[in-house]
């Protein structure tokens, strides 16, 4: 029988994995949700419709995917477990737009898998109507690599309702000044509308995790992301910014442009936009930061 919202229950997942001779690996981040009530808040607030082409990444039983299945276009989802893969596999077989694929979602830290995207690239290529949405219970240790990887690739997502801890959701969602504001504050918050949909205590997974964790939606605003003129530059330029996040920002861009820009441009550059030498980058607010990137990108010679 696939899986529902009512068998994601942890004797429901003990004897299935005990059948199957599964031993979970801790490794892959692998805590199940087992509150069925959860499970459907994640599908209903990813709002799906048969235009959208889910992408899952880890399937584990197939719960999620099960409950996504009837009203997405069709489901990617993808499980780095060999021994779950197949599991879903067998629970998932009734669903005949859900490609299963077992493999990494990540190539590396900075990259999506290309044999990954290749596939959601195939399957939104099926309508022209067709649009990206992440969905997913994400193990813990791929979380941030997968969201801010997905915001810079060729398959950005409509939107994007996932299960993170909630420490990573509070740093999405931060405000200029507080101590979860960073680089993936101003990376996320530059393209994206923010809400943090609920948060969840351990006890709604299994095995329980040490932490507390959240529902998180991430609506992208494409003219907000299409206003920016160099992704790449801008998230290269925020990374370093927030490398040494105590020190001042005029000493952060010495040292980052070492060679290309000198004391004086720096200067020029913070006056120009009526910033003190000794603001922080963890003091700008996005569109700062915004303004700030162009102004120099614009100062530096050519590489």
């Amino acid at each position: 029988m696939p899986p529902t919202s009512n068998t994601q229950t942890i004797s429901y997942l003990a004897k299935r994995f005990s059948e199957a001779g599964i031993r979970l690996n801790t490794r892959h981040g692998q805590n199940f949700l087992i509150e069925g009530n959860l499970l459907r808040l994640l599908v209903d607030r990813a709002a799906l419709d048969q235009r959208d082409v889910v992408f899952e990444v880890g399937t584990g039983t197939g719960a999620l995917t099960d409950l996504m299945a009837p009203l997405a276009g069709a489901v990617v989802s993808v499980e780095i477990d060999h021994q779950l893969h197949q599991l879903a596999r067998e629970e998932l077989i009734a669903h005949p737009n859900v490609t299963l694929l077992r493999a990494d979602a990540l190539k590396n830290k900075s990259n999506l898998n290309p044999d990954v995207v290749a596939e959601v690239e195939r399957q939104l290529a099926v309508h022209d109507a067709r649009r990206l949405k992440l969905v997913a219970n994400l193990p813990y240790n791929v979380a941030t690599p997968v969201i801010a990887n997905l915001l810079s690739s060729t398959i950005v997502p409509a939107a994007m309702t996932v299960t993170v801890q909630k420490e990573v959701a509070d740093r999405m969602v931060a405000t200029p000044g507080s101590k979860d504001y960073g680089a993936l504050s101003v990376w996320i918050q530059c393209q994206c509308r923010t809400e943090i949909v609920r948060t969840l205590a351990p006890s709604v997974f299994w095995p329980r995790p040490k932490v507390t964790s959240a529902i998180i939606h991430l609506e992208v605003d494409r003219p907000r992301r299409d206003a920016i003129a160099d992704l790449a530059f801008f998230h290269d330029f925020v990374r370093s910014m927030f490398l040494h996040r105590r020190k001042f920002l005029r000493g952060v861009m010495l040292s980052t442009y070492s060679g290309r820009l000198d004391k004086p441009q720096v200067d020029e550059i913070l006056a120009a936009l009526d910033l003190r030498g000794e603001i922080r980058a963890e003091q700008l607010d996005v569109p700062a930061f915004l303004r700030l990137a162009a102004a120099v990108q614009s100062a530096l010679p050519p590489e």
